[in-house]
């Protein structure tokens, strides 16, 4: 492997850091097959590295009628908590995601983890912590590789107001942790401005 490749392959996944943004302008007219999308969380979730690897990871692709039905159980469980009068501005950002072509939703198997408890006592606080690093780094995985390939997307966190009728819904385990939503699908609008803090009170290197 030459230097130059090398380069590239950094060049290329820095463009891929710089590129994925919270998206929720989306629709469902996308070119990517859904074979190429599941390949890309297949890829994720075997190779996203996980605490003491643990792989307590799991995750739930939904397309077509099961993906709208997701939006539709998120709507009506929000309706009945939302006052009326202010329903209309959640009913059209739910609208939005249900314009998508597709969700994955992001579990932590907590039967997994209550294992390691176990297993390894001294780190029994630490376990829960480290899961929701591993959930965030596969979070990021995911949305930046969909991201790679034209899709655009946003993470949710409407759990744990649907986690049990999700559950339900789709006959999941009950030691599954509902932990965030990614409704994606073809943009249809550019993301806005991001505005950046100053690196020098969020970076320090010592030499």
């Amino acid at each position: 492997m030459t230097v130059n490749s090398n380069s590239q392959k950094a060049a290329d996944f820095s463009a891929a850091l710089k590129n994925r943004r919270s998206i929720y302008a989306i629709s469902k007219d996308v070119a990517l097959s859904e074979e190429r999308i599941e390949q890309i969380v297949e890829e994720a979730v075997l190779h996203t590295p996980s605490a003491f690897n643990s792989q307590s990871a799991r995750v739930v692709v939904l397309f077509g009628a099961q993906h709208d039905k997701l939006w539709d159980i998120t709507k009506e469980t929000l309706r009945k908590i939302v006052p009326a009068e202010n329903f209309a501005s959640t009913d059209e950002k739910l609208n939005g995601f249900k314009n998508g072509f597709g969700t994955v939703l992001f579990f932590e198997d907590q039967q997994v983890i209550e294992g390691l408890q176990q297993q390894f006592a001294l780190y029994k606080d630490n376990f829960p912590v480290w899961s929701g690093h591993s959930s965030g780094m596969l979070q990021f995985v995911v949305w930046t590789a969909l991201s790679a390939e034209g899709l655009g997307g946003s993470l949710q966190h409407y759990n744990p107001l649907i986690d049990e009728e999700v559950k339900a819904t789709w006959s999941l385990p009950g030691s599954w942790k509902l932990i965030a939503q990614l409704p994606f699908g073809q943009p249809t609008a550019a993301p806005g401005e991001k505005a950046f803090q100053p690196l020098e009170g969020r970076l320090k290197v010592f030499k």
